[in-house]
Protein backbone atom coordinates (compact mmCIF):
# COMPACT_ATOMS: atom_id res chain seq x y z
CA UNK A 1 0.00 0.00 0.00
CA UNK A 2 1.40 3.56 -0.43
CA UNK A 3 0.06 6.45 1.52
CA UNK A 4 0.48 10.06 0.15
CA UNK A 5 -0.38 12.91 2.62
CA UNK A 6 0.08 16.75 1.39
CA UNK A 7 -0.78 19.29 4.24
CA UNK A 8 -4.52 17.83 4.16
CA UNK A 9 -5.27 15.87 1.37
CA UNK A 10 -4.37 12.15 1.42
CA UNK A 11 -4.31 9.92 -1.60
CA UNK A 12 -3.57 6.38 -0.89
CA UNK A 13 -3.55 2.94 -3.16
CA UNK A 14 -2.86 -0.54 -3.21
CA UNK A 15 -3.50 -3.80 -5.56
CA UNK A 16 -5.12 -5.30 -2.63
CA UNK A 17 -8.63 -3.41 -2.26
CA UNK A 18 -8.80 -5.03 1.05
CA UNK A 19 -5.77 -2.71 2.35
CA UNK A 20 -7.60 0.57 0.81
CA UNK A 21 -11.06 -0.46 2.55
CA UNK A 22 -9.13 -0.97 5.81
CA UNK A 23 -7.13 2.19 5.91
CA UNK A 24 -10.38 4.01 4.76
CA UNK A 25 -12.19 2.84 7.91
CA UNK A 26 -9.47 3.55 10.66
CA UNK A 27 -8.71 7.01 8.90
CA UNK A 28 -12.84 7.94 8.95
CA UNK A 29 -12.87 6.58 12.39
CA UNK A 30 -9.77 9.11 14.03
CA UNK A 31 -10.70 12.42 11.12
CA UNK A 32 -13.60 13.64 9.25
CA UNK A 33 -12.80 12.64 6.05
CA UNK A 34 -14.21 12.25 2.67
CA UNK A 35 -13.66 10.08 -0.31
CA UNK A 36 -13.42 11.64 -3.04
CA UNK A 37 -13.06 8.18 -5.62
CA UNK A 38 -10.33 6.86 -8.25
CA UNK A 39 -7.42 9.83 -8.24
CA UNK A 40 -7.49 11.62 -11.82
CA UNK A 41 -5.95 15.34 -10.52
CA UNK A 42 -3.61 16.10 -7.68
CA UNK A 43 -1.76 19.15 -7.11
CA UNK A 44 -1.20 19.99 -11.13
CA UNK A 45 -0.45 16.33 -11.94
CA UNK A 46 -3.12 14.98 -14.21
CA UNK A 47 -3.47 10.61 -13.27
CA UNK A 48 -4.59 8.71 -16.11
CA UNK A 49 -4.99 4.71 -14.51
CA UNK A 50 -5.36 2.20 -17.52
CA UNK A 51 -4.96 -1.51 -17.50
CA UNK A 52 -0.77 -1.24 -18.42
CA UNK A 53 -0.34 1.34 -16.03
CA UNK A 54 -0.65 5.07 -14.15
CA UNK A 55 -0.20 8.12 -16.78
CA UNK A 56 0.83 11.18 -15.12
CA UNK A 57 1.36 14.33 -16.98
CA UNK A 58 1.04 18.34 -16.21
CA UNK A 59 -0.43 19.03 -20.17
CA UNK A 60 -3.19 21.68 -18.09
CA UNK A 61 -0.65 22.87 -15.46
CA UNK A 62 2.41 23.84 -18.35
CA UNK A 63 -0.86 25.62 -19.97
CA UNK A 64 -1.88 27.63 -17.14
CA UNK A 65 1.92 28.79 -16.47
CA UNK A 66 2.10 29.74 -20.33
CA UNK A 67 -1.01 31.80 -19.99
CA UNK A 68 0.03 33.04 -16.23
CA UNK A 69 3.14 34.80 -18.06
CA UNK A 70 1.93 35.54 -21.09
CA UNK A 71 3.99 33.14 -22.77
CA UNK A 72 0.90 31.19 -24.65
CA UNK A 73 1.78 32.89 -27.90
CA UNK A 74 5.38 32.52 -28.30
CA UNK A 75 7.14 29.67 -30.38
CA UNK A 76 8.31 26.50 -29.40
CA UNK A 77 11.44 25.19 -30.07
CA UNK A 78 13.04 21.59 -29.94
CA UNK A 79 16.53 22.68 -29.26
CA UNK A 80 17.01 23.52 -25.07
CA UNK A 81 20.04 25.29 -23.84
CA UNK A 82 23.59 24.17 -24.21
CA UNK A 83 25.18 22.84 -21.44
CA UNK A 84 27.93 25.32 -22.14
CA UNK A 85 26.00 28.51 -21.63
CA UNK A 86 27.44 31.01 -19.73
CA UNK A 87 24.35 34.09 -18.05
CA UNK A 88 25.59 36.81 -16.49
CA UNK A 89 24.15 40.10 -14.83
CA UNK A 90 23.07 42.46 -18.16
CA UNK A 91 24.13 45.82 -16.43
CA UNK A 92 22.41 48.12 -19.07
CA UNK A 93 19.30 45.87 -19.91
CA UNK A 94 16.33 46.31 -18.39
CA UNK A 95 14.87 45.93 -15.46
CA UNK A 96 13.57 42.92 -14.49
CA UNK A 97 10.43 42.22 -11.91
CA UNK A 98 12.05 39.90 -9.18
CA UNK A 99 8.70 38.74 -7.93
CA UNK A 100 7.58 37.58 -11.50
CA UNK A 101 10.79 35.93 -12.46
CA UNK A 102 10.85 33.82 -9.05
CA UNK A 103 6.96 33.10 -9.52
CA UNK A 104 8.05 32.06 -13.21
CA UNK A 105 11.17 30.15 -12.14
CA UNK A 106 9.23 28.22 -9.58
CA UNK A 107 6.45 27.37 -11.32
CA UNK A 108 8.88 26.14 -13.62
CA UNK A 109 10.74 24.16 -11.32
CA UNK A 110 7.82 22.11 -10.35
CA UNK A 111 7.17 21.03 -14.46
CA UNK A 112 10.75 19.43 -13.74
CA UNK A 113 8.85 16.74 -11.88
CA UNK A 114 7.64 15.28 -16.00
CA UNK A 115 9.80 17.06 -17.59
CA UNK A 116 13.75 16.37 -17.04
CA UNK A 117 14.73 17.61 -20.40
CA UNK A 118 14.14 21.17 -19.00
CA UNK A 119 16.45 20.58 -15.98
CA UNK A 120 19.70 22.19 -17.21
CA UNK A 121 17.69 25.24 -18.36
CA UNK A 122 15.45 26.10 -15.53
CA UNK A 123 18.58 25.65 -13.14
CA UNK A 124 20.89 28.31 -15.05
CA UNK A 125 18.15 30.25 -15.40
CA UNK A 126 17.72 30.13 -11.43
CA UNK A 127 20.73 31.00 -10.36
CA UNK A 128 19.70 34.56 -11.47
Amino acid sequence: MLDQIYVDDIIFGSIDNSLCEGFTSIMQGEFKMSMMGELTFFLGLQIKQMENGIFISQSKYYKEVLNKFGMDTTKETSTSMGTSCYLDKDESGMKVNQTIFRGMIGSLLYLTINRHNIMQDVCVCARF
